[in-house]
């Protein structure tokens, strides 16, 4: 999402330009006979004024009130790309490597799985985390393909590590998966990771390690994609995910304002979890769910930059609208449930209180840019531009036009190179495409939530394709 405000100011500008180049439809007029081309001029303003054109006054004033929400962002955007560039990088618990470590219980969230489960069960088994401590629960939503008996076999082979939960009815979606299989938990800390993710040796030491202090309730790592040369879509996510972890993510961590939990590559505690209300399965965003809760109830929420993980992104564009879509509709569910508390928690810095508000915006953002795109236009055609002058001062122009315009593509520049794959930067203006896609499917997204709402339509989690080849024994 790093790229909503990326462009929204090109079509805007050239719709002030147009509008202020065009003449203005106050004319002056003649005093006496008005056919007298020797009559005195009585000169009249070419500037109309709001007392002229009241509905253009209401356009350009909402206009500019998306211009300074833009604006915001921009600015968000901008500093949180200088913090990862000159600010103090914070990775407090990345050097614990020996310890007492505690039980835990790994969840695999798999429903119809077949060609990625098996993967994810491997890297598990191979870690480096102590056997007698770990408990591997892979969560079978009621899949229909062979992710069952692949599980089931890994079963019988490592029957000690490895306990099933095969769920065959109730809620669907992950979240009221994970609900039920909660209660199999062993310890006080759940790492969960979708099917399709491959985790290192070491990883689970480093998602465990934050949970050694006892103000920390949830732990987030760096996702990655694993197919990212699969075509230019996944190409185009690669550049998106190292803004939103490489950048976003770290800076909020090094800032102290409020990194995410991602639902996966990460854990949570659950005595935490328990004492804000437990795991909802009435949301689409399990993740931003439980990040807020945690939050505003005073516990923390850690981020790893350098405990990679591997995921699968979408390799169609029609499975990326529904994840999108997905992801949209979670967040705002979020955002309208939790808004005021979060608002008015005792618990969070101005700061922590100023991000998060952003955060939960954000997929309202892409219906922010479309009004004020439809506003552009209208004024446009209106012959109001002159009008605009009198409410945007130049100052919020210029922030707006420079900051709002590139701000999201600092995050991904800054993100590749600090990764050190300069050669990535090509693709940065096909990126306009994903924003445009992006755009119009978190819009559609929001209509949808709001008709869901009116006619008590039931959530529809829709699962991501997967596309790795090739199945185990």
């Amino acid at each position: 999402m790093a790229q909503l405000g990326s462009i929204a100011s090109l079509p805007m500008m050239l719709a002030f330009w147009a509008a202020s180049a065009l003449p203005a439809l106050a004319q002056p007029a003649r005093i006496g006979d008005p056919n007298d081309p020797l009559a005195p001029v009585m000169p009249v303003s070419l500037v109309p004024t709001f007392k002229d054109y009241p509905v253009a006054a209401v356009m350009a004033s909402l206009l500019c009130l998306v211009v300074v929400i833009m604006a915001l962002y921009g600015i968000r955007h901008f500093m949180f790309t200088m913090n990862r560039l000159t600010g103090v990088q914070r990775h407090p618990y990345i050097d614990i490597s020996v310890a007492s470590w505690p039980m835990i219980t790994v969840f695999i969230a798999a429903h119809n799985e077949e060609k990625v489960v098996a993967g994810c069960i491997e890297a598990l088994l191979n870690t480096d985390y102590p056997a007698d401590r770990l408990k591997i629960i892979p969560v079978n939503d009621r899949s229909t393909d062979r992710t069952a008996q692949i599980i089931d076999g890994y079963v019988s082979r490592f029957p000690s590590r490895i306990s099933p939960f095969h769920r065959k009815d109730g809620k669907a979606g992950k979240s009221a998966a994970l609900k039920d299989a909660l209660q199999f938990a062993e310890g006080d800390i759940a790492i969960i990771f979708d099917a399709d993710y491959v985790p290192g040796r070491g990883l689970l030491k480093q998602l465990v390690a934050p949970f050694f202090d006892p103000e920390v309730g949830s732990v987030m790592g760096r996702v990655v994609p694993v197919n990212s040369g699969a075509n230019l879509l996944t190409r185009m996510l690669d550049l998106e995910r190292s803004a939103g972890y490489q950048v976003d993510q770290q800076a909020r961590m090094n800032m102290n304002l409020m990194p995410q939990y991602g639902g996966t590559v990460g854990g949570v505690r659950l005595s935490a979890v328990e004492a804000v209300g437990g795991w909802h399965d009435d949301t689409l965003a399990e993740d931003t769910d439980i990040t807020f809760r945690l939050m505003f109830n005073g516990w923390k929420t850690v981020y790893t930059n350098r405990s990679e993980c591997y995921e699968e992104v979408p390799e169609e564009w029609s499975v990326r609208i529904k994840q999108v879509t997905r992801w949209a509709k979670g967040h705002n569910q979020v955002m309208a449930r939790y808004l005021w508390k979060f608002a008015t928690s005792p618990y969070l810095t101005l700061g922590q209180r100023v991000d998060g508000l952003l955060l939960l915006f954000v997929f309202v953002i892409p219906l922010v840019m479309l009004l004020g795109w439809g506003l552009a236009l209208g004024l446009y055609f209106l012959n109001a531009g002159s009008l605009l002058s009198q409410v945007i001062p130049i100052f919020a122009l210029m922030v707006y036009g420079t900051l709002g315009n590139f701000a999201a593509f600092f995050e991904i520049v800054v993100a590749v190179l600090i990764d050190g794959n300069r050669k990535r930067l090509r693709l940065l203006p096909f990126n306009l495409l994903g924003f445009f896609v992006s755009l119009f499917a978190i819009s559609g997204a929001v209509w949808s939530l709001v008709l869901d709402g009116l006619l008590k339509r039931e959530m529809v989690w829709d699962k991501t394709i997967r596309y790795r080849e090739g199945e185990v024994k």
